[in-house]
């Protein structure tokens, strides 16, 4: 795959609770990703952008909500989340960047 190919595979990283309480524990950083990419697209992707080596990386669907609009009710769009354990001694930091 080419690089600029892999540069779109990441969307944007996912900060919230859950993942904080996952990069300090597990040392594991959640990114919000394509639906179609794969595992070794999205090891390729990290290690590439961000000049560290990936040790595992995990990846689920995660589902669209149902959400009302006054009388209408409208899905939001499914999408695909993935979890990369980093290993020892690299670090990603988004408050840097």
């Amino acid at each position: 795959m080419k690089q600029i190919d892999l540069m779109s595979i990441l969307l944007a990283p996912v900060i919230s609770e859950k993942s904080s309480v996952s990069a300090e524990k597990h040392k594991r950083v959640v990114f919000k990703v394509k639906r179609t990419a794969t595992k070794p697209q999205v090891k390729r992707a990290v290690e590439l952008l961000f000049k560290v080596e990936v040790d595992s990386v995990h990846v689920l669907n995660v589902k669209g909500k149902d959400k009302r609009f006054g009388k209408f009710v409208g899905t939001r769009s499914d999408w695909k989340k993935a979890y990369i354990k980093l290993k020892p001694g690299f670090d990603i930091d988004f408050a840097a960047a």
